[in-house]
């Protein structure tokens, strides 16, 4: 028979194609690959399939670099070499630090685990993105500090979306995020990561950035898993001092550190959860089987799996010493219901560990298979199994649009708190005068931690440049230099400094910290501004000038001499790529500042802890300082005035199942338009057990012209009003409650009260 070269070429292409689906697809009949059954059926059907060795390999997490042709932080292509050597025929069950440059990149090592594995499991690519993916060129938003100080939970939501839409067109599918720690220890490094210090807030933005990160459905193109942490309790550390041990009653975590995690879990449906470094109560997290068992699967339904923070398996064993060796390191935290290592064993050595935890019969076959079902569960919650490749187009059409960099813009705008601004110096005009821009940090495009190290924002003096659009004559000058510069070095840049404000109508100054200084393991003892920032700025008020300053930060600080005597202080925190814009726009009026604290600012560490929502006897009464913060929980002020009027309760009695609908009218009596953050306060009165003196259960944001008016409303139901009472029973009790909205915790406007029977 005579057989063309089309033809030779067909049956060439049609015996490849059968031998490929013999070897690779020759499961395609079996349960775990018909998309029309339920996810618990696929999984329990691909575990019976599974050998051991099949199973330990989908609890190790591994590099980027293993699989991939790395080109500095992200992966430029795939190494066949290398995963054929990582994945084997067995598979893996994630991959982290990768940041494919394209969806190419990780559907090349996708491909590899679908076709030249047994079974076909799919890898699940995880990365970081607390507030923007952190693969390169991606949307940077402000830090979530300054996104909490929003009080805007749509536009966090929002920018989930976003993050989400960029993460997986690139065929990332989970990220690390977001931090629902309380921060209420500004000695810690990672405050900046958090959504602040109130259990309430830090909930309704954690569930608003859940949602928004997990879409509609977690198979479509723009949703990826989000993995809250560090589950629990971790932000209050000995000394703020991270990974630091903690020790904290069962009613005080569940009434505000567990709180916010539940949410996340039983309203925001997080399918990740990241156990944390540290000892809760003695027992580290990673073993705890009441936190990771009990409360969060048996309590919330939790349904996703577990992964430890980086190498916190391994503290186990080295630091906090609870465990013999590793496999029994591995087998504690498995049976406690942790699901994935992060880089806390080299995987040779975790294979022989876990092998030997299930000879041994320390971990049980049950006990494994629990693990790995978590994993594989949501590998088919994300369609991997179904539609494992991403399409390679698809970062063209999403990825930073100009619509997710005005949405960037947007929350810095609304995130920038105006502290303070006695005698009006704010806002400064666009159209005349000079300005004299001071300070190193206002050259600094730093866009906050956790983003792709080559992300740049604009700076403030870049900023107030193309704002100014040359209408306005700027002098820049930094003011100091670094501390390790010689003496005439540094009295010649205050010279010069001091020079340019006394030339100019203000001085615009932006103080606040280096990247060297904030961020994880950054922990400080103190939070002073540095001496030179504080010696310049003494130099600058004596010149008589009005003078403004900027805070460029990303935790509370002690601003002492300078909070007594500088007339206007601005916080800009980390801003994102759009922080320098905002921050000018503020500054020049184009936009009126509503941003609102999401956390307190002592006057001195010696205060630490402070948070509002104290308990009846926590006092801070000392010799020598005030009892008050320098700064407290919900304070911003604006460009306009805002007048609160005829609160109203009703019903004024309710059951302990009822609910209560409060109003409150808002009218902007001043002469600018502008957006009001209104805040609910609860007092419970009498209890069962001791509760805060003031906690907040609602905000409103309400935008208003001059002379606007309206009203906003707010529910007060047995979400709002229980208690966790003696009985460790989670209720409301009859009795009475105070009701208060205002502008800030300090700032109380309007009050009423609530009686349940």
């Amino acid at each position: 028979m005579k057989v063309t070269r089309y033809g030779a070429c067909l049956l060439g292409v049609c015996g490849m194609f059968l031998f490929y689906s013999f070897v690779y697809n020759k499961d395609a009949g079996y349960a775990y690959r018909n998309a029309a059954l339920p996810v618990n059926e696929r999984v329990a059907d691909l575990l019976k399939r599974m050998t051991v060795t099949e199973k330990i390999k989908q609890l190790d997490m591994y590099w980027g670099k293993e699989v991939a042709n790395m080109q500095g932080h992200e992966a430029a292509s795939w190494s066949p070499e290398k995963t054929k050597e990582m994945i084997g025929t067995e598979g893996i069950g994630s991959v982290h630090d990768l940041y494919p440059l394209t969806a190419g990149v990780s559907n090349d090592i996708q491909r590899y685990a679908m076709e030249h594995t047994r079974l076909g499991i799919p890898v699940l690519f995880i990365e970081e993105g607390l507030h923007g993916y952190s693969g390169l060129g991606s949307t940077e938003f402000p830090v979530p500090l300054q996104l909490s100080a929003m009080w805007d939970t749509a536009l966090v939501y929002k920018a989930g979306r976003t993050i989400a839409t960029e993460t997986r067109a690139h065929g990332v599918d989970m990220i690390l995020g977001p931090v629902l720690d309380l921060a209420r220890d500004p000695r810690w490094g990672r405050v900046e990561e958090t959504y602040g210090e109130d259990p309430y807030l830090n909930a309704r933005n954690g569930v608003a950035m859940v949602k928004g990160l997990q879409g509609t459905a977690l198979n479509s193109d723009n949703a990826v898993v989000s993995e809250p942490k560090h589950f629990a309790v971790h932000s209050v550390p000995e000394g703020g001092a991270n990974i630091s041990a903690v020790n904290m009653g069962e009613r005080e975590a569940r009434s505000s550190f567990l709180y916010v995690f539940e949410k996340a879990v039983k309203e925001g449906k997080a399918k990740g959860i990241m156990a944390a470094y540290h000892e809760l109560d003695g027992v580290p997290c990673v073993d705890n089987k009441w936190l990771l068992t009990d409360v969060l699967r048996k309590e919330w339904g939790f349904n996703g799996f577990v992964l430890s923070d980086l190498g916190a398996i391994k503290m186990s064993l080295e630091a906090h010493q609870v465990a013999d060796d590793m496999s029994d390191a591995l087998a504690e935290t498995l049976k406690a219901g942790l699901d994935m290592q992060f880089y806390d064993f080299a995987h040779a050595d975790f294979m022989k560990a876990m092998q030997q935890a299930v000879s041994s019969k320390n971990l049980s076959m049950q006990e494994l298979d629990r693990a790995v079902g978590d994993v594989l569960r949501v590998k088919f919650m994300l369609g991997l199994f179904d539609h494992p490749y991403t399409d390679t187009q698809l970062k063209n059409q999403v990825f930073h649009t100009p619509e997710h960099a005005a949405l960037a813009l947007q929350a810095a705008q609304e995130g920038i708190v105006l502290l303070k601004n006695d005698n009006k110096v704010l806002p400064l005009r666009a159209n005349e005068g000079s300005i004299a821009v001071i300070g190193a940090l206002a050259t600094s495009n730093y866009v906050g931690g956790y983003a792709n190290d080559s992300s740049k924002g604009v700076s403030i003096l870049d900023a107030l440049k193309q704002r100014t659009a040359g209408k306005v004559n700027l002098a820049y000058e930094p003011g100091y230099a670094d501390s390790k510069a010689p003496a005439a070095e540094q009295q010649a840049l205050l010279q010069k400094a001091v020079a340019a404000a006394r030339n100019a109508d203000v001085a615009v100054v932006v103080l606040g910290e280096e990247s060297a200084v904030i961020g994880e393991g950054k922990d400080r003892a103190h939070l002073d501004l540095g001496q030179q920032q504080i010696d310049l700025m003494k130099a600058l008020v004596a010149t008589g000038k009005p003078v403004v300053a900027v805070l460029f930060n990303g935790r509370p600080l002690t601003l002492g001499w300078v909070a007594d005597n500088v007339p206007a202080i601005v916080e800009s925190w980390f801003g994102g790529e759009a922080g320098g814009l905002a921050t000018a726009d503020v500054l020049l009026g184009n936009i009126n500042p509503s941003g609102k604290l999401p956390i307190c600012f002592p006057r001195s560490v010696g205060q630490l802890p402070f948070y509002y929502n104290r308990k009846p006897t926590t006092s801070h009464k000392y010799v020598d300082e005030a009892d008050t913060p320098l700064y407290p929980f919900g304070h911003g002020l604006s460009y306009t005035q805002f007048n609160y009027s005829d609160i109203t309760v009703q019903p004024a009695v309710i059951p302990v199942n009822g609910k209560a609908t409060v109003t409150v009218h808002i009218k902007n009596t001043g002469t600018t338009a502008g957006s009001e953050v209104v805040q609910l306060y609860i007092r419970d009165r009498v209890g069962s057990v001791t509760t805060p003196v003031k906690s907040l259960r609602g905000f409103s944001r309400i935008y208003l012209k001059s002379g606007g008016e309206g009203t906003v409303q707010f529910t007060l139901g047995a979400e709002e009003l229980a208690l966790w009472n003696r009985e460790m029973k989670h209720v409301v009790e009859p009795g009475w409650f105070t009701v208060m909205a205002g502008s800030s915790s300090a700032d109380i406007r309007q009050v009423d009260s609530l009686r349940v029977r």
